[in-house]
């Protein structure tokens, strides 16, 4: 069974650096990999507030987030949205 990771981020420059570089290297076998693009799934950020995103990039795995860098906080991102 895979796990599911969603990674969510915001477009800009950091966000799309961590997209390449760290959501690419999830092994496909142990990860179901979702990506959460706020510039066109800004309904999507509720959620990731819910699951405890503090600021992005960020994944979150079996329900636990994790920040990677910090490229924008989700008030950044709900004022841009």
């Amino acid at each position: 069974m895979r796990t599911k990771a969603i990674f969510y981020h915001a477009g800009c420059s950091v966000c799309v650096s961590a997209e390449q570089q760290f959501a690419a290297a999830l092994d496909p076998t142990k990860f179901d990999v979702e990506i959460v693009n706020f510039a066109s799934a800004p309904e999507r950020i509720a959620e990731a507030e819910r699951a405890g995103v503090a600021s992005v990039p960020a994944f979150v795995i079996d329900g636990a987030p994790f920040h990677i860098n910090f490229g924008a906080s989700m008030a950044d991102v709900k004022g841009g949205a």
